[in-house]
């Protein structure tokens, strides 16, 4: 089986971490955003990954060679010359998905954390025969998002209505796909969109299929609903128990810590928190909603609370960090500094505080 993950571009509505890597290759729980896809792939048997991608494929392939090997599956790239929206890829990729088998091929977006639940799509599609299954999820404000309608018991889908302004139904798009080869050859090779041209035009034809997602879902490709779906994606660790959340007195609620970080005494860490490798946490630090990546240094005393400490950046004593602060790569913090919703580019040192959000060049 094959399967096609839509990168795109930039990722600028994660800036500034997206300034020093691709958006798919930036940590999230710990592990490349991307990589959680491409091991839930392979978990129920896809063989070939291929990335559709407008933006540094070979930062990409390069970092992705080693997973490559490790996993065991194929990852290649589709490179676009320009934009060519969410169906364009795949007609751009249509080589690279169909061959002699005729199976189904999964279609995902970048940004979507959940459970994947793969293998149960697997046996839907199978079970009812349409040309394309979707699978939905459902929202408290609809309004916000693109509705799918669909019948409740045999999962058909009527149509999709965009930011209704009164009530259709509570499911939304979520942006994973099964799709049978036969619909390559509805899209064609331009900028196009798979979910305002090609999937209405397959629900007309009462062909299209949506299975409601179980379990949590988010789309992570913007700080706020970043910490939120850590917040879901740790929540979903502990129900099912995982050996991977941390425990100990200075532990509060679901944490994760590589195992090479190092913490101080007198720490209070949680909840929602991932600490990533090489971290060192100094004493007495508060930490909760938030990620700290790779190589960071907290000193003493400092409190970070919803907020994204990029690579090999250090915070200084007694610091306070909060309010959707992201610190890009490298950026120096320095002691009893008040970060209040700043944005600060890689490898900056701020010396004052910063009092309401702001971009910081």
């Amino acid at each position: 089986m094959k399967a096609l993950i839509l990168v795109g571009g930039f990722g600028t509505r994660l800036r500034p971490l997206t300034l020093s890597m691709p958006k798919p290759l930036v940590e999230f729980a710990n592990k490349p955003m991307i990589l959680h896809q491409i091991e839930a792939l392979k978990a129920v048997g896809v063989t070939e990954v291929v990335l559709a991608i407008n933006y540094q494929p070979e930062i990409m392939l390069n970092f992705l060679k080693e997973f490559e090997i490790k996993l065991d599956i194929k990852i290649t790239c589709s490179q676009e010359t320009e934009p060519l929206g969410t169906a364009g890829p795949l007609a751009l990729a249509r080589d690279k998905l169909t061959d002699d088998s005729g199976e189904p091929f999964f279609v995902l977006n970048s940004d979507v954390i959940c459970n994947y639940p793969l293998k149960e799509m697997i046996e839907f599609h199978k079970s009812h025969g349409g040309e394309a299954s979707i699978m939905v999820t459902k929202v408290d404000e609809p309004s916000k998002y693109g509705v799918v309608v669909m019948e409740e018991m045999t999962g058909i889908v009527d149509k999709f209505v965009e930011k209704p302004k009164v009530f259709v139904g509570n499911k939304i798009n979520a942006g994973i796909y099964l799709l049978n080869p036969s619909v390559l050859g509805r899209i064609e090779l331009r900028p196009t969109s798979i979910e305002k041209e090609v999937f209405p035009s397959i629900a007309a034809e009462k062909k299209l299929y949506a299975m409601v997602l179980p379990g949590f879902w988010m789309d992570i490709g913007q700080p706020r609903d970043y910490i939120t779906g850590l917040r879901l994606y740790l929540d979903s660790l502990q129900k099912n128990s995982s050996p991977r959340l941390a425990f100990g007195s200075h532990i509060v609620g679901n944490v994760l810590v590589d195992e090479t970080a190092v913490i101080g005494d007198g720490c209070l860490i949680g909840p929602d928190v991932a600490i990533g490798p090489g971290c060192v946490v100094e004493s007495g630090v508060r930490l909760s909603q938030c990620t700290v990546m790779r190589g960071v240094r907290i000193k003493k005393h400092a409190c970070i609370s919803s907020s994204i400490i990029g690579w090999h950046s250090t915070v200084g004593r007694w610091a306070r960090i909060e309010n959707m602060t992201i610190l890009g790569e490298d950026v120096h913090l320095g002691d009893e500094v008040y970060c209040n919703g700043g944005v600060v580019l890689p490898h900056k040192e701020i010396k004052s505080s910063i009092l309401k959000p702001e971009i910081v060049m």
